[in-house]
C-alpha cells in the first residue's frame, strides 16, 4: 500500500481532493494535526465527502505521533521545491509515504532535516512560479508512485 502524508494541511478542498483521490487508488491518507480546518461535510462536500466513508484515513495529533504509528509507511519522501533531486529519478515502493507539506509554508525545516536524504521535487519549466497547489502534486506523486509499483487490485 502506499501511503499520502498531509502535513498541517490548511485548505479543506485540497485535503477532499487528495481524500478522493486516495480512495480511488486505494491509497492510505495520512493527517497530521493541526489542521487548518474541521474535517465535516460543509468543508469537504464538493471536493470528496461523498468519497470519505471508503477512504482509508488516519489522522495523527502532530509528527510524534505519526511517526510512532503502527499504520505508518515505512520509508518517507518529502516532495519539496528545495530538493535537488527529482521524483522521476526515484525509485518508489510498496509501503512508501509521500509526505507534502502545507499550503502556506510547506514543510518545516526540521521536517526537511528529518527528510534530508528522501528529499524529491516535482519539476516545472517555468523557474518564476513557486510550486503546484498541493492536491495537484499530491495527484502527480501518487500517480507516478503507482505506475512503478502498481495500482492495487480491487
Amino acid at each position: 500500500m502506499l501511503h499520502v502524508v498531509l502535513f498541517q494541511p490548511e485548505i479543506a478542498p485540497n485535503t477532499g481532493n487528495v481524500g478522493r483521490m486516495c480512495a480511488l487508488t486505494r491509497t492510505r491518507l495520512h493527517l497530521i494535526h493541526p489542521l487548518g480546518f474541521m474535517i465535516n461535510d460543509r468543508n469537504l462536500r464538493r471536493a470528496g465527502m461523498d468519497y470519505w466513508k471508503s477512504l482509508d484515513v488516519h489522522e495523527h495529533a502532530d509528527w510524534a505521533a505519526f511517526r510512532a504509528s503502527l499504520l505508518a509507511p515505512r520509508r518517507l519522501w518529502l516532495f519539496t521545491t528545495k530538493a535537488e533531486k527529482n521524483f522521476w529519478q526515484t525509485s518508489f515502493a510498496d509501503e512508501d509515504g509521500l509526505v507534502f507539506g502545507n499550503e502556506g509554508s510547506g514543510a518545516p525545516d526540521w521536517l526537511h532535516t528529518e527528510l534530508e536524504a528522501t528529499r524529491v521535487a516535482i519539476p516545472h519549466a517555468n523557474p518564476t512560479l513557486r510550486s503546484l497547489n498541493l492536491s495537484t502534486a499530491a495527484g502527480v506523486a501518487t500517480y507516478e508512485a503507482l505506475r512503478q509499483i502498481g495500482m492495487p487490485k480491487s
